[in-house]
């Protein structure tokens, strides 16, 4: 027995609406915000669109690993005893359970993200 299992896709992900910003708690620039739709999800791992506007915010992946491709805008990342980092439109990074930074976005942010609980 042959079972089919359905493709999960998103094109022209510049175009997604994510739906309304909201404003983002970890924000330490006022009147930062962000939105977000995820595409699949199984309980464990969540891929999807993220986006936000320029401004700095902290970040912590406690439990999780997330990867994600920028797919618009700049932000540099700050990570307590290591160089800042810049990343822009088709760089890829990856933040370990256990990460913790800082987020600089220079313009508006566009990102795909995977997120694999522990």
């Amino acid at each position: 027995m042959t079972t089919t299992i359905r493709t999960h896709a998103v094109h022209d992900t510049a175009a997604v609406d994510l739906g309304p910003h909201a404003p983002k708690p970890t924000a330490t620039t006022d009147g930062l915000t962000e939105a977000a739709a995820s595409t699949w999800s199984n309980g464990r791992i969540d891929t999807g669109l993220w986006e936000c506007t320029p401004g700095d915010f902290s970040a912590e992946r406690n439990g999780y690993t997330e990867i994600c491709t920028i797919l618009s805008g700049r932000v540099t990342i700050e990570v307590e005893g290591q160089d800042p980092e810049e990343f822009g439109p088709g760089d890829v990074m990856v933040m370990p359970s256990g990460w913790k930074g800082v987020w600089r976005v220079h313009e508006p942010l566009r990102k795909h993200y995977t997120t694999i609980d522990d």
